[in-house]
């Protein structure tokens, strides 16, 4: 009986499975959220939309067809359709589409900057928070349950009101609105992780704070985090127009979707059309950042 004829057929079938399984590389966590992101048809109509939206506010000096600063009092409130104005002139005759698309680029900034700076400042606050735990907890989270248990529009037009008028303010007192509900978070999800049997082990073998915390709390919180924060933006942008609106944020000449909406308010009975437009550009964005909001959230959920 030929005994090496039979030990080496079991062997001959199994040796060229090693090197497929050598190389085959799985995707990361990141990979496999953008992969169920995209196969979201909402979200992906969502982010299409918003990406039209920034291009046409940065490319805004060479979209525009006219001045968006220069007056007609001949041309005052003219429908949408009116030749050389497509979507009709404002108040004091100005071209309304080129105002619109000028607009978007201090509507979308006073919408994404106040969340990007509270996601930095609430995120820091509440990951310290959450792992320090103990008297350094309570200091910090006592004091954002104070701002926390103020309404964020009062609160947005308090902090403008004391502050002032201007673009610069209406983002700090955005900011502040939005720190204490993104430092909750953090220190919810942060608490969650301190508490993990891998960051009990890394503490057992002698690793210091700042390690496990750059090293394994940081990876795990920064996530939720972040998609809890994108689903500010739409809040941001409304809260934002508001300010304008009321004559807290952005000052005249400057175009902004919430200031636009103020000064065409008188024309709704004799334009309705033409005083809807920034509202409808307001209305769009908002359901824009929430759908895609909802979309990476669910994308992240890999247990459902």
């Amino acid at each position: 009986m030929d005994l090496s004829a039979t030990s080496s057929s079991p062997a001959s079938s199994v040796a060229p499975a090693a090197p497929a399984a050598a190389y085959r590389r799985s995707r990361g966590h990141w990979a496999n959220v953008g992969a169920r992101l995209v196969r979201n048809p909402a979200a992906m109509i969502a982010g299409a939309v918003l990406l039209a939206l920034i291009v046409m506010a940065v490319a805004a000096p060479w979209l525009m067809p006219s001045d968006p600063f220069a007056t007609s009092m001949f041309a005052r409130l003219k429908p949408i359709g009116t030749a050389g104005h497509l979507l009709g002139t404002d108040e004091l005759g100005r071209d309304l589409f080129s105002r619109l698309i000028l607009g978007g680029r201090l509507s979308l900034f006073m919408g994404i900057t106040p969340v990007l700076l509270a996601f930095v400042i609430g995120s820091g606050l509440g990951i310290l928070a959450g792992y320090a735990g103990g008297f350094t907890n309570t200091v910090i989270m006592r004091t954002i349950d104070i701002l926390y248990a103020f309404p964020s529009v009062l609160l947005a037009i308090a902090l403008s009101g004391a502050l002032g008028a201007g673009i610069f303010n209406a983002l700090t007192s955005l900011t502040i609105v939005f720190v204490p509900q993104i430092a909750r978070i953090a220190e919810s999800v942060t608490t969650q992780v301190r508490r993990s049997d891998y960051v009990d082990a890394a503490r057992a073998s002698g690793a210091g704070a700042f390690t496990i915390v750059r090293a394994h709390v940081l990876g795990n919180v920064l996530g939720p985090i972040f998609v809890y924060s994108t689903s500010l933006i739409s809040v941001s942008m409304i809260l934002a127009s508001g300010l304008s609106f009321l004559g807290l944020g952005v000052k005249p000449p400057e175009p902004e979707w919430g200031l636009m909406l103020n000064t065409l308010r008188t024309a709704i009975y004799t334009q309705p059309w033409v005083a809807a437009l920034p509202g409808a550009f307001i209305f769009v964005t908002s359901i824009s950042f929430n759908m895609l909001s909802d979309g990476l959230r669910s994308a992240m959920e890999v247990k459902q």
